[in-house]
């Protein structure tokens, strides 16, 4: 499936575009590993705790990077999301750049009613924002654009840490695993 804004990329971006889409899956090694991490994650959550909450999203993202063998991400947990017309930012990956590490900033709480976010939506977004930096570091794709295969890879990840094993897994080609 091909996305509109894809008539508007230049040829090398296509090629990018093509091959995150032939990815639908990664299978991530020992998921059984983060899932009381996760759980966790999904209580202290509900207790509105945002400094436990980076804590644990830190400790999540790093089990994953660590098992990925990519580079660790630095994890931000900040309030309220920033909103405008366009509506609300849920998280936002941030390349290395100029000998800053890697980031990954969510946002706990919604920017119109201030309620904290339900618990699969920010593990989703947390996911999402990994996966932007997994295009880089693990498929080295150069860029990271949102096709199916992207969100496909996205739930992948999700259903496997959240331990649903009934998700298809089906193996990652064309990445640097070791």
């Amino acid at each position: 499936m091909v996305y509109a804004y894809y008539s508007h990329l230049t040829e090398a971006q296509k090629r990018i575009y093509r091959r995150s889409d032939r990815v639908t899956s990664l299978p991530f090694p020992e998921a059984e590993s983060v899932r009381e991490t996760v759980m966790a994650l999904a209580e202290t959550l509900r207790r509105e705790d945002r400094a436990e909450v980076e804590a644990l999203a830190r400790r999540l993202i790093g089990a994953m990077t660590a098992r990925f063998r990519v580079t660790p991400l630095q994890v931000a947990i900040l309030e309220v999301r920033p909103s405008s017309h366009w509506g609300e930012l849920h998280g936002l990956y941030t390349p290395a750049e100029r000998g800053k590490p890697p980031r990954v900033t969510l946002w706990m709480r919604t920017a119109k009613r201030r309620q904290v976010v339900k618990f699969k939506t920010f593990l989703r977004t947390l996911i999402h924002e990994l996966c932007h930096h997994l295009d880089y570091e693990l498929l080295r794709l150069g860029d990271s654009f949102h096709t199916e295969g992207f969100y496909k890879r996205e739930s992948s990840l999700l259903h496997q840490v959240l331990g649903d094993e009934t998700a298809p897994v089906a193996p990652v080609t064309g990445s640097r695993r070791a």
